[in-house]
């Protein structure tokens, strides 16, 4: 198994971030702080791919949206981080329309990656990344597949809540994911993720 699963490790924390997003709603400002911590890392991870370096100042305009449009929030932990990813992606288009440049994609920097060995499924090739050198592969993606890949493996959400964050259908979104997950999957040598047969699908389970 690899060490770095981020979307398991984010999921497991939604109990925890529902129960804080429901105090902050009631005026808990602790509670508020547990939420942005909790949903943070995944978030500026999730703009570095849009907005690369410019990502910090992107999310603390969308946390300052988020703060002032909480009370209006209905849902659970899982909702609310596609509610805050829907929130800061529109902070982050708006940020590049001013900026009149495109999304970044950088090329793929060899010194920067850890290649893995091989893995059973797509998402492990990027689980078993550091989220920089992830980011640094994905920035090179065609557009719909890079954020496709970002919010289920950077973010953790599911096909249908990252859907909604695109405002696409959810089959779409899968597509776009799997795309770009097997692209990368390429690009690092993982074996049996290409189209002549999965040779090694299922010899890590």
């Amino acid at each position: 198994m690899g060490q770095g699963g981020e979307p398991r490790r984010v999921r497991a924390h939604d109990g925890e971030l529902g129960a804080a997003v429901a105090r902050a709603q009631e005026g808990d400002e602790a509670a508020f702080a547990v939420a942005y911590r909790l949903v943070q890392p995944a978030l500026l991870g999730y703009l570095r791919g849009l907005v690369g370096d410019d990502a910090e100042d992107v999310a603390s305009d969308a946390w300052l949206e988020i703060a002032r449009d909480l009370g209006r929030f209905k849902g659970d932990g899982a909702g609310f981080r596609g509610w805050t990813a829907t929130i800061a992606r529109h902070r982050a288009l708006d940020h590049l329309r001013r900026q009149k440049v495109r999304p970044r994609s950088s090329a793929l920097e060899q010194d920067v990656l850890e290649l893995p060995g091989p893995h059973s499924t797509h998402d492990q090739a990027l689980e078993s990344m550091s989220t920089e050198a992830a980011l640094e592969l994905v920035g090179g993606l065609p557009r719909d597949q890079a954020e496709a890949v970002l919010l289920r493996v950077i973010v953790g959400l599911d096909a249908p809540s990252a859907a909604r964050v695109l405002g696409k259908r959810p089959g779409a979104v899968r597509t776009a994911a799997y795309r770009g997950l097997k692209r990368l999957a390429k690009q690092l040598g993982v074996q049996g993720v290409t189209d002549d047969g999965p040779r090694t699908l299922g010899e890590s389970k």
